[in-house]
């Protein structure tokens, strides 16, 4: 049995510990969108438009679907990171057993509603009737991919809940090689979206087991799994739900005013959704660095906090923030003005093309004023603070933002109209994260709530 690799975040420079833990988070997101990045890639160059807008019409349904069960992972994730941080062995054993069996639960309930709702959600959402079939059997094959996905995020979970960022990236590694070989051979046979969507389900199996056999065959850890041991633990449930459910709420809040801004999106046609399909891909750059950034931060400071290390979580913090504005403002620059060389590897329809450009040159320059949204909420909930953060998000991200298209979309029918909604609330719940944090309350609600000085 080989021993898990940890990075130690408790002590030592805090700009290189949480850059050690970053990259391999980093890099493992990487991997992960190249699942569906292959299946854009190869569907737009090899299948045709049609089949390109039926697997873009599925994101923010999928995103729904699995954000909602990976918001209790991430509940899951701090509880354990408290623990490890305050040295008590025998939670982080209940609590990674109770973890495998809810994940396996979420799964299966996953695989139900994503087959059971597949026409029906893409109806819903406006789908145009020339994809609506490609875009359902995608989504009823990729639902059968949702045990070993939940599998594969618990673990990471609780993986990097310990300090361990790397493995997981060794194994999104090779479950993406898996998928981009699978997607070809599939695709040239003939089977276009629903060999797409089996090339991503096969990969993800590939991941949940190679993660499952490091919980289960790693030394250096706390936890010994054992089939007789895995059972709920009704106290550490609880404990997952106070902060996972706040997170879950948080992911659907965000993925339903997606599904709206993807149903106004249908609303265009064909060539915008394929564009927005594909700006999708391209602007998950910044959205898996922002996301990566906002994981180190909740464990870094999970960690801290329960090792009762409170100026550190502040520095961290601090740190993060600078990290996540100076890396932002690099991807903005790069993205505008490489904006239609970038959308030509994914589509070589001038008119998608066309689209996507003036997508990306609404949204790339505003990317700065959604960083403090996921720093300091990462860094709230690393410490268990999941209410405020959570109603911030739901009511001036999300909330306000389906106003936004409800009333100013049908009377301006404009692409760019739809795109505003994400600048106008990324500023609004900045502002009001920075007033919070910087208020200082949230740490001392924190640590009566966990019986600490």
């Amino acid at each position: 049995m080989r021993s898990l690799k940890q990075t130690d975040i408790l002590t030592g420079s805090i700009p290189k510990q949480l850059l050690l833990f970053f990259l391999p988070i980093w890099f493992g997101t990487l991997f992960q969108q190249l699942y569906n990045t292959a299946d854009t890639l190869i569907v737009g160059n090899f299948v045709g438009t049609n089949a390109l807008a039926a697997v873009g019409a599925t994101g923010t349904f999928v995103n729904l679907l699995v954000g909602l069960f990976v918001g209790l992972c991430s509940g899951a994730g701090v509880v354990i990171a408290q623990s490890w941080g305050a040295h008590d062995p025998e939670a982080v054993d209940r609590q990674v057993h109770t973890a495998l069996v809810l994940s396996v639960g979420l799964g299966a309930l996953l695989t139900v509603l994503g087959f059971a709702s597949a026409t029906p959600m893409m109806r819903l959402m406006g789908t145009p009737e020339e994809i609506l079939a490609d875009a359902a059997l995608y989504l009823r094959i990729y639902s059968l991919g949702m045990i070993p996905q939940m599998l594969y995020n618990m673990g990471t979970n609780i993986l990097r809940a310990i300090g361990d960022s790397k493995r997981p990236l060794y194994f999104l590694i090779a479950a993406s090689l898996v998928n981009i070989v699978l997607d070809v051979v599939f695709i040239a046979v003939g089977w276009g979206v629903a060999g797409a969507a089996l090339a991503t389900v096969l990969s993800q199996v590939a991941s949940a087991v190679l993660t499952l056999r490091c919980i289960a065959g790693s030394e250096g850890t706390p936890w010994h799994i054992r089939a007789e041991k895995l059972r709920m633990h009704t106290e550490v449930l609880a404990a997952i739900c106070m902060i996972g459910i706040p997170a879950a709420a948080q992911s659907a809040m965000y993925n339903v005013s997606n599904m709206l801004i993807q149903s106004s999106m249908n609303s265009f046609g064909t060539s915008t959704i394929a564009a927005w399909g594909v700006y999708g891909k391209i602007d998950f750059v910044f959205w898996m660095t922002i996301n990566s950034l906002g994981i180190a931060i909740t464990t870094f400071a999970g960690q801290n906090f329960g090792a009762r290390q409170y100026d550190r979580v502040r520095n961290g913090v601090r740190v993060c923030m600078a990290m996540a504005a100076g890396i932002t403002l690099v991807i903005s620059a790069v993205f505008y003005n490489a904006a239609e060389p970038l959308f030509r590897l994914f589509s070589q329809d001038d008119a998608v093309v066309a689209v996507g450009v003036g997508m990306m040159h609404v949204l790339t320059p505003v990317y700065i004023t959604y960083i403090s949204i996921e720093v300091l909420s990462g860094a709230l909930r690393g410490c268990g603070d999941v209410r405020v953060p959570t109603l911030i998000t739901v009511f001036f991200v999300c909330g306000l933002r389906v106003l936004w298209l409800t009333l100013m979309v049908p009377r301006y029918h404009t692409i760019a109209t739809v795109e505003l909604s994400y600048p106008l609330t990324w500023t609004l719940a900045s502002l009001l994260f920075i007033l919070y944090y910087k208020r200082g309350g949230w740490l001392n609600r924190c640590k009566a709530a966990k019986g600490l000085e």
